[in-house]
């Protein structure tokens, strides 16, 4: 079986995007739009990976992981921060706040999901060349 990962991001092209990459590498996928959808959905899907837009309507980034943090039957999901606004010291700011890990947009369609896989238990994974 492999992981359902939640993604929750406002932007159209970059939801599509690591959509089609997650699914094309055999992960089930989940979409939430805004932030109050993706704590809803969390709750509900208990997602085994959530990777979050830090720019979103409703509640940012930084909310749903409180909100999600101190829920706790959702308190161990591990969550990757992505966002398109990438300064020097971001990086550091969104592993203290207490993400899992950070990566900037645009993501890179050939890396992402190499660099995401680490994230996930080593059961849930999907070993190459068994994509769908």
């Amino acid at each position: 079986m492999s992981a359902t990962i939640l993604i929750a991001e406002d932007h159209m092209p970059s939801l599509e995007l690591m959509r089609y990459l997650l699914k094309a590498n055999g992960y089930r996928t989940l979409i939430a739009e805004d932030g109050v959808t993706a704590v809803e959905m969390a709750r509900t899907e208990h997602p085994d990976l959530i990777v979050c837009d830090l720019q979103m309507p409703g509640l940012n980034g930084y909310e749903v992981l409180n909100a999600l943090r101190a829920d706790p039957a959702l308190k161990g999901v591990r969550m990757i921060a992505v966002t398109a606004f990438s300064m020097l010291g971001d990086r550091e700011r969104v592993l203290t706040a207490g993400f899992d890990g950070y990566f900037s947009k645009p993501i890179e369609a050939e890396t992402f999901v190499e660099q995401m896989e680490p994230f996930l238990p080593v059961e849930l994974r999907v070993p190459r060349g068994q994509s769908l």
